[in-house]
């Protein structure tokens, strides 16, 4: 059975009673797993070059994201040690499996000592590569690692260190939101050569191309998809634009219960746009992508001894 992950992120805007709600709406829409992201705003990192970006000959090099105001942001937005304690047992309560992302290695102690019913984690995409978090991550019984903006070398090495291990690749792309010409799900192939689960983590445009790549995804065999959700107008939170509503999530689970010659069938009459979706098995990642992860790996870090050591870093944390 397929199972799917809503990505609740940062859409609740820090409000409790909305994050409540989104518990119970995905529980109820069906879904396998509710997901929140465990970022503390003291681990953001300040550096100055993204403060005013940089552009040469016309395109952008280097992205503009300031780091005051998205100190603001994530301090709005954070979920306390407490609140993870209370999103673990309401989420137990509604019926659905808690999950979050681990966004620094100092953090993983504190994540491995929670009450999980499944001591799952998650893993961005610009940590794929980070093979000392990925190292320091093997006590978590199965670990869901995104693998968009990543190089091949980078995702054969991670499967290497986890070999053994529990773990799901999971294909995504690394634009926000992506062209549906832009998803390229053959990669799932070359995924499944790496790792016995493969799944699909959808960020294209909710309001413009629904469900329609998770859809297609489904005729890939994935065993996962993941899905940002939001019960909020789009317009009020800050991954509105990728995320689907309860109606869409709905729909997505039930699709993802269907024989995949009746997905076949659906895909061939109502989804035109498939060929332009199904692109390569080895892509490089799009100069989009790449200042994305510029800015992305790297964005938080642990602080030792005074010191940052980023995710990537051959040093000790705990």
């Amino acid at each position: 059975m397929v199972k799917i992950i809503a990505e609740l992120c940062r859409n609740h805007n820090g409000n409790l009673n909305i994050l409540k709600e989104m518990i119970w709406k995905v529980a109820d829409a069906g879904a396998t797993y509710a997901k929140i992201q465990s970022m503390l705003p003291e681990e953001l990192t300040f550096r100055e070059r993204f403060e005013e970006g940089k552009i040469e000959n016309g395109q952008q090099i280097v992205i503009k994201r300031s780091y005051g105001p998205e100190l603001e942001s994530i301090k709005k937005t954070h979920l306390s040690n407490e609140t993870h304690y209370w999103f673990i047992d309401e989420c137990k309560v509604a019926g659905i499996k808690p999950l979050t992302t681990v966004y620094s290695r100092s953090r993983i102690p504190f994540l491995a000592s929670l009450p999980w019913p499944d001591k799952h984690i998650k893993v961005a995409s610009w940590d794929c590569g980070s093979h000392p978090m990925i190292k320091e991550l093997e006590n978590f019984d199965h670990l869901f690692v995104s693998t968009g903006m990543t190089e091949n070398h980078e995702v054969e090495e991670t499967a290497r260190i986890l070999s053994g291990h529990s773990f799901t690749f999971l294909h995504c792309v690394g634009i926000y939101p992506t062209p549906l010409e832009k998803i390229n799900l053959t990669r799932i192939n070359y995924l499944k050569t790496l790792a016995s689960e493969v799944g699909f983590s959808d960020h294209t445009a909710a309001a413009k191309d629904g469900i329609k790549a998770s859809i297609a995804a489904l005729m890939f065999d994935v065993g996962v998809i993941e899905r940002h959700f939001t019960i909020l107008d789009r317009s009020r939170t800050k991954d509105g634009s990728v995320s689907i509503d309860f109606e869409q999530l709905k729909q997505l689970v039930e699709f993802s219960k269907m024989r995949k010659s009746e997905v076949e069938d659906y895909v061939a009459k109502n989804v035109p746009e498939f060929q332009n979706m199904i692109g390569g098995e080895h892509p490089r990642p799009s100069h989009k992508e790449l200042i994305t992860k510029d800015y992305q790996k790297g964005r938080f870090a642990s602080k030792v001894n005074g010191d940052w050591v980023f995710n990537w870093e051959d040093k000790k944390v705990f």
